[in-house]
């Protein structure tokens, strides 16, 4: 019998009845192959691994973090409460000390959905990480700062926009170079908003990275920084579209490389996001990360076409990364000269394109800088359906003259609106007003 050196939860959901279409890479089959894989390898034999039932997520736990429009309910399924659900009970497992760590392995995934949802984004419609991270701040409030480590080969841009203002929450994202790939950004000079300079870190890694390179930034960067924050919760954004087979990717990682680096990086929580190379990659990926987690030997995982030779690095990509990884430390070190000048408010307008449903959309922000609190914020979006709305954040540990700023704004909008969101963090009121 072999035993696991941490007790180690999964959470299954394939979501039968949700797919953008049945030829699309985001399918059930990302997750069917990987439990045919889990049981045919007797790994739910190992003693110390158990597998336990996803929940749901209630609508109040979605508008902890999104201002759905027109409404949560037309912008979700049934299986994205129970994605988000699943997440959210892979949380209370580790919180509650039945399991050490856990691998939410659900779908549909959620790191491109921002704070605003008009629509789908990169096969999300709501993100499935934040809403964890909003429900265990809600319920465990000794939980005050939480890093996420995105490992997915895609940018995830809604991660990055739902916590780019938030100082305890720090967000590393290692993906592909947005020049070359979905969503287009996630460069270095992206570092966070004017409360939180340095603590959203981006490492976009050239086309053909191998393990070496990804392993590279781990040490270089995550681990280090990791030490220096010293958060509470550590969660992966576990995608696994970095590997040398995926359909839809240009990078070189493996099973192997995968195990590797989440045994060094030691999540409490991991959550399935992209990765399409459905029979090639997912099934001995997701068996390398579980037996990493349980902290079991992972050593003869490979992929039947597994050439360790065909998958060397570039001399020229090494070269490079360890450049960009020091450039990056770098921005962490200098994060506090990072900040801005003090301005009462500071202002962003952003084009977003929901690629999944053709939808444009224009965002203006204005955000209340704070050297007392996190600062609050209010968002005025207008999307190509003709919805205009007015999203209002009010943040953990709001002062009182933030408070009074976010009800003026709420009170007062100065504008023709569909609805008015307030998202009041402390007193736990997510309130929609209609014209």
């Amino acid at each position: 019998m072999i035993r696991a050196k941490r007790k180690t939860g999964l959470i299954f959901f394939p979501a039968y009845d949700w797919e953008i279409s049945p030829t699309h890479p985001e399918r059930k089959e990302r997750l069917l192959y990987t439990q045919d894989q889990v049981l045919e390898e007797g790994i739910l034999d190992i003693e110390g691994i158990h597998e336990f039932k996803a929940g749901l997520a209630e609508e109040h736990d979605i508008t902890r973090v999104h201002f759905c429009v027109p409404d949560v309910e037309s912008r979700i399924t049934p299986s994205h409460t129970v994605s988000a659900g699943g997440c959210i009970e892979a949380a209370r497992l580790v919180l509650e000390g039945t399991v050490d760590n856990a691998f939410a392995l659900v779908r549909p995934p959620g790191h491109h959905a921002m704070r605003v949802v008009q629509g789908a984004r990169g096969f999300c419609n709501i993100n499935i990480e934040a809403i964890m991270i909003e429900w265990v701040r809600s319920h465990y409030p000794r939980i005050r700062k939480i890093a996420v480590v995105d490992t997915d080969c895609h940018h995830g841009d809604g991660t990055q926009d739902i916590y780019w203002h938030d100082p305890d929450v720090l967000y590393i994202s290692i993906h592909q170079d947005g020049r070359t790939l979905y969503p287009g950004s996630g460069f270095p000079a992206e570092y966070g908003g004017p409360n939180a300079s340095g603590l959203t870190l981006n490492i976009p890694l050239p086309p053909n990275t191998s393990d070496e390179g990804i392993l590279c930034a781990m040490e270089r960067v995550v681990l280090p920084v990791l030490h220096e924050f010293k958060p509470d919760l550590v969660i992966n954004s576990a995608g696994q579209d970095n590997h040398y087979t995926d359909p839809i990717t240009n990078m070189a990682f493996t099973a192997l490389g995968y195990a590797r680096l989440n045994e060094m990086l030691n999540p409490h929580i991991c959550v399935l996001e992209g990765g399409y190379s459905i029979e090639g990659a997912l099934p001995y990926v997701n068996t390398g990360i579980i037996l990493a987690l349980a902290g079991v030997d992972y050593s003869r995982i490979h992929e039947p076409d597994y050439d360790p030779d065909r998958l060397r690095q570039d001399p020229r990509v090494t070269e490079y990364i360890e450049r960009l990884c020091d450039q990056v430390f770098t921005l962490w070190r200098s994060r506090e000269r990072l900040r801005p000048e003090p301005k009462p408010f500071v202002e962003r307008s952003r084009s977003i394109y929901y690629d999944t449903d053709g939808i444009s959309e224009n965002q203006q922000e204005i955000f209340r800088y704070c050297s007392s609190c996190p600062g609050t914020f209010r968002i005025d979006s207008s999307a190509s359906t003709g919805y205009r709305i007015l999203g209002i954040h009010l943040p953990h540990g709001a002062c009182g003259a933030c408070r009074d700023q976010a009800m003026e704004w709420f009170d007062h909008p100065r504008g023709s609106y569909y609805a008015m969101f307030l998202q009041d963090m402390d007193q736990g009121h997510y309130t929609v007003r209609k014209d």
